[in-house]
């Protein structure tokens, strides 16, 4: 066995004709493109495409199949040159049993799989070619027909403030939308980490998963994991997220959670840190606050003489992705390419020595240090990401 890196959660901005599938993405966040930097420019083993209901994408992806761009692979997913795709589609979920809508994640093994969901989803969402539609079935339906299909079923950044699992979606437990049976792994998301949330009791039975969640090409690989696997497939993912024969996830690779965009509570006006319980902001007396990943999460955790024990995990590391280095611009970026190949190996691979031979001394050292994870930042917070602090430590 082998261990890949993997990105479960990447968008498509538009189509090959330039029609919208993720409202709020980049447009040039195409099919196409996505490809080729995952693959060529990241250096991504596996990755999930998770708009691949919208019908324009489903051409896309036969075209790409009858040009012998795509192959398609017998233990599942479509082969492009050194990566695996796993097509997959993000759904909003607000049934009667919810506070507040829900971002799940489903996977299928084919394309005709994929299509059939997306023949199906197309009786229960307005509008079948954009991405993340609220459905309008409850979760445990939509649970039995991904699971009917042979498909992969994964919450998706459970602890965001917004259009997420634990952030509005339910009161204390995932049960009150979800058959717990049918979930396959749990993503983290941006501005929380393993340590963060090994007090949630009911988590300890699911891998975690960490994905990038990205709406552009920069931001793919901001997140992602570390899989060992026979080959990269659909059937040996699936066998790695239940930790079958030995497949598993070795290693997640995510943002410090201080720099998620909804890491500490905030006032939505002013964007100033307030506490917790806050009715009200002491700065600008608004009445609106939006609480942090990190306070929603302390409500969850159960701790102390109450606690059993929880899941081993895999080490968790804190790794600040290279678009986020204060100086590094596309020039030095390039340099890097052409000398190291892909981003995976510049920040797997390489020395701290063979770096300073691309790049001056300081950039390099920043770098270093951002794959070690020995940054400081400024917290981020309200839909603010946090930063990297200029000065090194």
């Amino acid at each position: 066995m082998k261990e890949y890196y993997a990105d479960l959660h990447i968008h498509i901005g538009r189509t090959r004709s330039g029609r919208a599938v993720k409202i709020t993405g980049a447009k040039t966040l195409t099919f196409s493109n996505v490809l080729q930097v995952a693959s060529e420019r990241k250096g991504l083993d596996l990755i999930g495409i998770i708009d691949c209901h919208s019908p324009e994408i489903i051409e896309e992806i036969e075209a790409g199949i009858l040009d012998g761009e795509i192959m398609e692979k017998t233990e599942g997913g479509l082969q492009y040159k050194n990566t695996t795709i796993i097509p997959g589609s993000e759904i909003e979920i607000y049934d009667h049993n919810c506070n507040g809508p829900i971002h799940v994640l489903a996977y299928f093994p084919t394309l005709k799989a994929m299509k059939e969901f997306s023949s199906w989803m197309s009786g229960h969402v307005k509008n079948i070619t954009l991405s993340s539609q609220r459905i309008y079935c409850d979760g445990r339906t939509l649970q039995k027909i991904v699971k009917s299909l042979g498909g992969l079923f994964i919450p998706a950044h459970v602890f965001t403030p917004f259009k997420s699992l634990y952030g509005k979606g339910v009161r204390s437990s995932l049960t009150e939308v979800f058959d717990p049976e049918l979930i396959d792994a749990i993503e983290l998301g941006l501005s929380s980490d393993t340590e963060m949330v090994k007090d949630i009791e009911e988590l300890d039975s699911y891998v975690f998963v960490t994905n990038s969640d990205a709406h552009s090409l920069g931001k793919i690989a901001r997140e992602y994991q570390k899989v060992l696997l026979e080959e990269p497939s659909f059937n040996e993912l699936a066998k790695a997220l239940k930790e079958t024969g030995n497949r598993k996830v070795t290693v997640n690779y995510g943002l410090n959670p201080l720099l998620g965009k909804y890491h500490q509570t905030v006032c939505s006006g002013c964007l100033q840190q307030v506490l917790r319980d806050s009715e009200q902001c002491p700065e600008c007396g608004n009445n609106s606050i939006i609480k942090g990943v990190s306070a929603r999460i302390e409500e969850l955790s159960v701790s102390g003489m109450d606690r059993r024990d929880g899941k081993e995990r895999p080490p968790y590391i804190h790794q600040v992705p290279l678009d986020f280095i204060p100086g590094l611009g596309p020039k030095s970026m390039e340099k890097l390419l052409v000398g190291f190949g892909t981003e995976m190996n510049i920040l797997h691979e390489v020395t701290l020595e063979q770096l300073m031979e691309i790049v001056p001394e300081k950039l390099a050292v920043y770098i270093d240090s951002a794959r070690k994870g020995t940054l400081s930042f400024e917290v981020g917070g309200g839909g603010k990401y946090g930063k990297v602090k200029k000065e090194l430590t």
